[in-house]
């Protein structure tokens, strides 16, 4: 029995590791880093690791997971 019910790779995760509290903690750090040190270059810096971060967790691995799900449930 299979249900037409959406794949959301939300479900499996944690608080801890939902799309707010990804978004919130790379806010944070970026505003804490620029009101910290009043710095560009180093806002800069902080923001590229975060933003690659962010982007990869809310963008990509949940196409993945939807991929990968979406194909083991076509094999059986």
């Amino acid at each position: 029995m299979t249900s037409n019910k959406p794949i959301n790779v939300w479900q499996y995760k944690p608080w801890w590791c939902q799309p707010w509290s990804i978004l919130l903690t790379g806010a944070t750090l970026i505003t804490v880093s620029w009101l910290l040190f009043h710095k560009v270059w180093l806002t800069i810096l902080v923001s590229i690791p975060l933003l690659t971060w962010m982007s990869f967790f809310l963008l990509i691995y949940p196409r993945i997971f939807i991929k990968s799900v979406t194909n083991e449930m076509n094999k059986d």
